[in-house]
């Protein structure tokens, strides 16, 4: 480990060189299945032939560009992505935080520009996540990712997300500007929030003039087995979106997407990027999303999220004792456990699979989209392995 790193992460020890597929090895030779990919980045496994050729045509041509000029790859991408959805308007990003952040600059610019200036609140959720930024941690509803950065920014609420009557009551207070939430929670423990739920959180919130923004930076671009985890559910479109993580499957790009009215009050001068949608993006972007929304892929998260699932059902069922609950959405997996999930996230590692850890002691499984029937059965297999690896050591100590 390197002294002069920043010592903010608790890496593991693998040091991996090369990757294809759902598959990594390191220079020593070793080969782990990766159900971490990035964290619900590498979308399309890694190394995907159409994204290193769309990088490595683009690198001979062009890298960056101020945006003071057009950039052509970020209006056909913006096109498509908002055809794709409820969009109209959309800014692009470097970042899933920085996505988040234009999503909240655009609601309390809507409302400055409609005249209510005072409408700045935000309402958050216990357990999400929406980034490291100042900004984000304070909409993320973690108060340890607080500790030590000073007082928290005026204009932030964190309700339950079970009260609905507290919900209701902030809702309509003359000072909110808009909701955030996650349609199904990452870092929070891989909660997916049933549809009644969402469609009661957009009627409560169009009946109030408040705008509802949906954080899908880890659960859109496929990971569901939709495009957007919110279009499992009709009438429960935001009026913002946040997306990255996938858009550019390990590229870093995000967006911001926006309906026009939304987006009234971003105009000329009040926000931009240096680097957000340069042409090296753009160019991965747009042949990650080609592949990401075609249906076959779709299909085959909806496929492959299924069999993962009702695989580690059938685990639980065998070992009530370590897996309490399994959880999620499509291949944003979440299984909540009894033994410490970093204790867990070693031990699978062992046996040569990668597992990401998560919020309510659970670990989540979040491979590529492009995952094969074999390899699936596979990770349930390494899965299973690790789970009687601390049945037994339960039984040893009994």
């Amino acid at each position: 480990m390197s002294d002069q790193l920043m010592p903010v992460y608790n890496r593991a020890e693998p040091v991996f060189v090369r990757g294809e597929g759902v598959w990594l090895h390191t220079a020593e030779g070793e080969t782990y299945l990766d159900c971490v990919a990035g964290i619900a980045t590498n979308a399309l496994g890694h190394a995907h032939p159409r994204l290193v050729a769309a990088l490595t045509e683009q690198a001979g041509k062009l890298w960056h560009l101020s945006n003071v000029f057009r950039i052509p790859g970020q209006e056909r991408l913006a096109e498509r992505i908002c055809a794709a959805s409820f969009g109209e308007r959309l800014f692009f990003t470097n970042s899933g935080a920085e996505a988040v952040e234009a999503a909240l600059k655009t609601a309390r610019r809507y409302h400055a520009a409609g005249g209510a200036p005072e409408r700045i609140d935000i309402i958050g959720f216990t357990g999400s996540f929406h980034g490291r930024t100042y900004a984000t941690i304070n909409a993320s509803g973690n108060p340890s990712y607080l500790d030590g950065f000073g007082p928290r920014l005026p204009g932030y609420v964190q309700l339950d997300i079970d009260d609905r009557a507290a919900l209701a009551a902030a809702i309509a207070r003359p000072t909110t500007a808009a909701v955030i939430v996650e349609p199904v929670q990452g870092e929070g423990g891989a909660r997916a929030l049933p549809g009644e739920w969402l469609l009661d959180l957009r009627r409560l919130c169009s009946d109030h003039g408040v705008l509802l923004i949906h954080d899908e930076v880890q659960s859109g671009m496929g990971r569901t087995g939709r495009l957007f985890a919110h279009q499992w559910f009709e009438g429960t479109e935001p009026d913002i979106m946040a997306i990255a993580k996938a858009l550019g499957c390990g590229f870093p790009v995000g967006a911001c997407v926006a309906t026009a009215e939304a987006a009234r009050g971003m105009v000329a001068g009040v926000h931009g990027s240096t680097f957000g949608g340069n042409p090296l993006a753009m160019a991965v972007a747009e042949t990650a999303f080609d592949e990401i929304s075609r249906p076959e892929t779709l299909a085959n998260a909806q496929l492959i999220g299924r069999r993962l699932a009702e695989g580690l059902a059938r685990i639980a069922a065998d070992h009530p004792s370590i897996v309490v609950d399994i959880r999620g959405k499509g291949m944003l997996i979440g299984v909540k456990l009894a033994v410490n999930n970093r204790e867990f996230m070693a031990a699978a590692r062992r046996h040569r699979l990668l597992v990401a850890g998560g919020g309510d002691n659970c670990v989540r499984m979040l491979p590529s989209l492009l995952m094969r029937e074999d390899e699936a059965d596979l990770a349930l297999e390494r899965f299973a392995a690790t789970v009687a690896g601390f049945a037994a050591m339960g039984e040893r100590a009994a």
